[in-house]
This record gives C-alpha cells, sequence and structure tokens, in this order.
C-alpha cells in the first residue's frame, strides 16, 4: 500500500505490483521411456486428463513419446517435477524420469544446435539429448564413448546433440546410452523443434 501526503489528508492508493495477478511460467515435460515396448503405457488423453488434475492450465500434448505443455505459477522446476512425478506413479506404479523446461531453457538448447547439424537427414539420425538432473554435460562427457566413423557427438550448454548413420543404429553406443542412461531422455531433431515452435506460439 502507498500513502499520499495531501496538504491535509493522507489518502491511501493500491500498490500496483501488489494489484496485479502473479504471472504464469510455461513449461514443457518430457516423459522418459514411456510407449515403449509396451511399457508405461499413457494415452496421451490420460495424460492430460492427469494435469488438468494436477491444476496445471494450457495444457497440449505433443505425439505418444510424452511431451507436455502447460503452464502454472509455481516457478520452482524442482516443485514441479515432484508433483509430476507423484501422479505419473499413480498412473503407472513405476518410476517415470522425467525433464522439465522453460521456454527460455528450450530456446537456448534450439540456440545451441550446432552448425550444418540436420542438413543430411537422408544419411544421419540427429537427435538430442535431454540431461535429467543432476547428470550435467561435463560428467557425461567423461564416460561416453564413440563409435568411429559412425557417432558424432557435439557438447552443448544444456543438451547434447548426437548425429549416427541411419543404417548403422544397431552399432552405435550412443543408442545403448538412449535406453539404459535413466538420467538421459532423447527427442529427435524435428520434434525438438516442433517442440520449441510449438512453446514459441505460446509466447505472442
Amino acid at each position: 500500500m502507498n500513502l499520499y501526503h495531501g496538504s491535509n489528508s493522507v489518502i491511501e492508493y493500491p500498490d500496483l505490483k501488489e494489484s496485479l495477478p502473479m504471472k504464469k511460467t510455461d513449461y514443457l515435460v518430457l516423459l522418459r521411456g514411456i510407449n515403449v515396448g509396451g511399457k508405461n503405457t499413457i494415452k496421451m488423453d490420460d495424460l492430460k486428463k492427469a494435469f488438468e488434475k494436477m491444476k496445471f492450465s494450457d495444457i497440449k500434448t505433443y505425439i505418444q513419446s510424452g511431451n507436455v505443455l502447460f503452464k502454472d505459477y509455481e516457478n520452482n522446476k524442482l516443485k514441479i517435477a515432484k508433483r509430476i512425478e507423484k501422479k505419473l506413479f499413480e498412473m503407472t506404479q513405476n518410476e517415470i524420469m522425467i525433464k522439465i523446461l522453460t521456454f527460455s531453457d528450450l530456446h537456448e538448447i534450439i540456440s545451441d544446435i550446432p552448425d550444418g547439424f540436420g542438413d543430411e537427414p537422408e544419411k544421419y539420425k540427429y537427435d538430442v539429448l535431454f540431461l535429467i538432473e543432476p547428470l550435467t554435460t561435463k560428467e557425461i562427457m567423461t564416460k561416453i564413448k564413440i563409435m568411429k566413423g559412425n557417432d558424432k557427438i557435439y557438447e552443448g550448454k544444456k543438451a547434447f546433440y548426437v548425429k549416427r548413420i541411419a543404417e548403422k543404429l544397431t552399432g552405435s553406443y550412443i543408442t545403448e546410452i538412449t535406453k539404459t542412461w535413466q538420467n538421459v531422455t532423447v527427442r529427435n531433431l524435428n520434434t525438438t523443434r516442433k517442440l520449441h515452435e510449438l512453446m514459441l506460439e505460446r509466447q505472442r
């Protein structure tokens, strides 16, 4: 509350910052390992309903790999993650790892894509590896292996960018990482760009 002191009286008027509603944060959550090989099957309609029950708003799902856009007043990603992970466990009776991104996070990942990455889709498979906290890019670089002549990996600030010969995916060590590392979830380059496009539209 602010006070205006006139010559003979004091007038009270509300603080504009206090009277304005808190702005919601736009989020993207990536679910790891759902709808793969018959495990952790979740229909997108059911997933959307679960997010509605958690009182999130402006909810939109995108394809079956488990990508959900939503908004919420909470700006602590850890608190958001705990709410979602608890609900997913109730749905599947399994612990499902998730990656939560703000528009700023995803925009930085898109901006960090190496030059020429994605230029030869007929020859290479292009993926973005999203790291789930507490895993960091520095930590994974000390453990990762590549198959010479097949794998090419680029380290970004918040993600990895992987290029593999499409005809030799089964011989790629990167393929094993995407299957076995619990703190890594993967989206192909086209999906990553589409999710960025969808989030960008929501900023307007």
